[in-house]
């Protein structure tokens, strides 16, 4: 019983350790994220289908750590709202893992719709938990709401977010 329990000791340490690493000052970060309960307009994969309108969204974020456990990102999506209207965004935010472990999130997404005469814009707060794969990989569950900056053109709204992140 002892020889497990500091087994199980061990691999939390190394993966404690790993995460340090991997969140150090210096070093970059490329994510992408899935996104549940999110429409297009967002830098995250996405595909919904209604009403025989199918709506989807790619995009990617990168992000540089700055100091041990902060990062600055900067994202990207392009989509299609399922009414044949492309939809371009853009996403600065910074990054924070507490304990190398739960990703702290905060930023400004911005959406640029064809044709559209007022376009909608977000604040974001996002919070989840790191799951170290190796020493390059995570998977990072979490929840997101974003706030809109103008009710009158968008609706603020909860997501469920699966992130998948390269860290090097």
């Amino acid at each position: 019983m002892k020889k497990i329990i500091l087994s199980a000791i061990a691999v939390m340490a190394f993966g404690f350790a790993n995460a340090q690493e991997q969140t150090a000052k210096g070093k970059w970060l490329i994510e992408a994220n899935t996104a549940f309960g999110a429409g297009t307009g967002n830098t995250a994969f996405s595909l919904v289908s209604q009403d025989g309108e199918t709506a989807w969204n790619i995009g990617a974020e990168a992000g540089y750590f700055v100091a041990d456990n902060l990062a600055v990102k900067l994202g990207l999506g392009y989509g299609d709202d399922g009414s044949d209207s492309s939809i371009f965004s853009y996403k600065i935010g910074a990054k924070y893992y507490v304990i190398n472990k739960i990703p702290v999130e905060l930023s400004y997404t911005g959406v640029s719709i064809k044709d559209a005469d007022d376009n909608p814009s977000f604040v974001g707060l996002q919070g989840g938990y790191a799951i170290f794969l190796g020493p390059n990989v995570s998977v990072e569950p979490g929840l997101r709401y974003n706030f809109t900056t103008d009710d009158k053109i968008a609706e603020s709204f909860l997501q469920f977010n699966v992130g998948f992140a390269l860290h090097f």
